[in-house]
């Protein structure tokens, strides 16, 4: 459905440039959730946007491919682009609940997008604007009323059947349950999940939490510092991670099986300034197992095993790394 190759994002920051995605990639299987994981300020939200072509002023595309349906989406000229969003590629923002416009009722938020975009009549546009409420779990009777008026939840699911209001083929979700409590979360990963498989979409699904991925996600994407380090799908990533970035973040991801007894150990320190990245490998400078050489020579993505690719010297070594990693004291020695 999708393929990002090499693909680079730079922002103008006074006269500097600063590359905020620098040469990565990953492939969205048709009819998949692929999860884009990784802390703040990793370049999850800016890879998501670019997708769209919908970024900041001050940001480009300075490199790479985003093929989608035989087209290049970097290259689009933004009249062909424009005709693409919504109608095949729509996109649930961060904080989504609160996108919906306050003075103006949710069925006309929805019309707008179906009459619009979509060239609908007002009469079969009021018509899908009531499927899609009954399709996200809403009751059709409340169209009419303003966003203030729906709770977090309801204003989220809102906004997921405005995604979906033409019925598009790739759906880019930029942490869609992060302001929401853990009930209504659960509840609105189960209806995303559900309406993926019933529609056959596919989906990005950006966020920090790894949680997220494990409950929705068939293949999962680290990003750090910019770049993508490991690759594949879901249930590998968490049971057998390649790369300490990877191994690092299951370590603050609770276990409900050990019955009280995993400690959630974080990673010291910060991403670098992408400003001035250092050489070598990005997270070599918070990682415990880092060598001479992981601090001189960027590791290159390899597929280590079908289907798992990592950016990793020690890639190798990982089984041995996994037992070092799941040491509190490994990691606490880096503070």
């Amino acid at each position: 459905m999708l393929s990002v190759k090499d693909l680079s994002i730079a922002y103008k920051v006074g006269s500097n440039d600063v590359v905020a995605v620098s040469n990565s990639g990953f492939d969205v299987p048709k009819g998949t959730i692929v999860g884009l994981v990784g802390e703040s300020g990793c370049g999850k939200t800016t890879m998501a946007r670019a997708l769209t072509r919908v970024i900041a002023d001050n940001a480009r595309i300075a490199g790479g491919e985003i093929a989608f349906d035989g087209q290049d989406l970097a290259a689009l000229p933004e009249a062909k682009m424009n005709a693409l969003r919504w109608r095949d590629i729509s996109f649930i923002p961060q904080s989504a609940m609160n996108s919906l416009d306050p003075v103006y009722r949710v069925e006309y938020q929805i019309m707008e997008v179906l009459r619009d975009r979509g060239g609908m009549t007002r009469r079969a546009a009021r018509a899908r604007a009531a499927e899609l409420f009954e399709m996200v779990g809403i009751d059709k009777g409340r169209l009419r009323d303003f966003p203030h008026q729906f709770s977090g939840g309801m204003r989220q699911r809102a906004a997921i059947a405005l995604a979906l209001a033409l019925n598009p083929k790739l759906v880019v979700a930029d942490e869609p349950v992060t302001a929401l409590d853990v009930i209504i979360q659960r509840q609105i990963l189960d209806q995303l999940r559900t309406l993926q498989r019933e529609l056959g979409l596919s989906v990005i699904m950006v966020t920090h939490d790894i949680s997220v991925v494990a409950y929705t996600c068939d293949r999962t994407v680290v990003m750090y510092a910019g770049k993508v380090v490991e690759d594949c799908d879901t249930a590998t990533l968490l049971n057998r991670p390649l790369h300490p970035y990877t191994m690092g973040l299951k370590n603050a991801f609770p276990d409900l099986k050990s019955a009280g007894s995993g400690v959630l150990t974080p990673i010291a320190g910060s991403p670098p300034d992408l400003a001035d990245p250092p050489d070598g490998c990005r997270f070599a400078a918070r990682c415990p197992f880092a060598a001479e050489l992981c601090r001189s020579t960027e590791p290159a993505p390899l597929e280590v095993e079908k289907g798992h690719i990592v950016a990793c010297h020690r890639a190798s070594e990982a089984a041995q790394l996994r037992l070092e990693a799941s040491k509190p004291q490994t990691w606490e020695a880096m503070a």
